[in-house]
């Protein structure tokens, strides 16, 4: 907590009239109460991070799932704007989610819906999850899986351009790839062919269910690479859509606000709060 109370101060420093707190982050977030139930890829346990802030800076407080908060982002200032149904995932380390529906922010029952991350796509042949599932949308789209299977190409090819770039096939990262792919390596744009090809078809099964008006896709693999991830994603997207000869399909299209869009939507969701109290009041 000591560095939140730290931002906070020195932010409080330079703009004395501050109203609030807004928070996106990552893992299962409870809604309204801002608990931090477990994240799969940090060390958060059951942290009740808006009570413990508020108790600090005596600011009232909203706690936001980072995708859901980037969802908001998009579909108020983002490429969602002028649309009511719309699915923004966030494809970076791991793979996060937003679902807005009729014009509002859907979060399940208590917060915890839109974990699209953990759509099951491959339960035979896919990748162990770090949420202890196999064949996760995450295991197989993410960060974390074009790292993994970097590192499985360059061990297969040790004097490749993955292995040399990195130093070593246990050294390959994500951005390792990323490198190869602008070098012209067939391999590392295998690799993204492979890894969009999975996120469509994550979204395919998404679009089926929800029929949104238009995908977005953010995060920092999106922003990253742009088309390298997402034409492989399209091509699969169309493939495994429900009907995709029989009606017109939504588009995939890259988010406008880059990393700040978690930013933007949890200030977002703390005016809107603090909006409501006033007129509650």
């Amino acid at each position: 907590m000591s560095v939140f109370r730290e931002i906070i101060d020195r932010l409080r420093e330079r703009h004395p009239d501050v109203a609030g707190i807004g928070v996106g982050a990552a893992g299962m977030v409870d809604w309204p109460t801002g608990r931090i139930r477990w994240a799969p890829n940090n060390s958060y346990r059951e942290l009740p991070l808006r009570e413990l802030l508020e108790q600090e800076t005596g600011l009232p407080t909203v706690v936001e799932n980072d995708a859901n908060a980037a969802a908001i982002a998009e579909a108020t200032f983002g490429r969602g704007r002028g649309y009511t149904n719309l699915v923004t995932l966030t494809v970076g380390t791991g793979i996060g989610g937003g679902i807005v529906l009729n014009g509002r922010l859907f979060r399940g029952t208590t917060g915890l819906g839109a974990e699209v991350g953990h759509i099951i796509v491959d339960p035979t042949d896919g990748a162990m999850c770090g949420c202890g599932a196999v064949g996760c949308l995450e295991a197989m789209a993410s960060g974390i899986a074009l790292a993994r299977t970097g590192r499985e190409a360059a061990a297969a090819d040790p004097t490749g351009m993955l292995a040399t770039l990195a130093g070593g096939p246990d050294n390959v990262r994500g951005e390792t790839v990323f490198e190869a792919v602008q070098r012209g390596d067939p391999t590392a744009c295998q690799l993204f062919d492979r890894l969009g090809s999975w996120l469509g078809v994550g979204i395919a099964s998404l679009v089926n269910i929800l029929e949104p008006q238009i995908v977005i896709v953010a995060g920092g693999i999106a922003g990253s690479v742009g088309e390298v991830l997402l034409t492989p994603t399209r091509a699969a997207f169309t493939r495994f859509a429900f009907a995709s000869t029989r009606r017109a399909l939504p588009p995939i299209v890259p988010a406008d606000l880059g990393a700040d869009a978690g930013l933007i939507g949890a200030t977002i969701l703390a005016l809107s709060d603090r909006a409501s109290s006033t007129s509650a009041a």
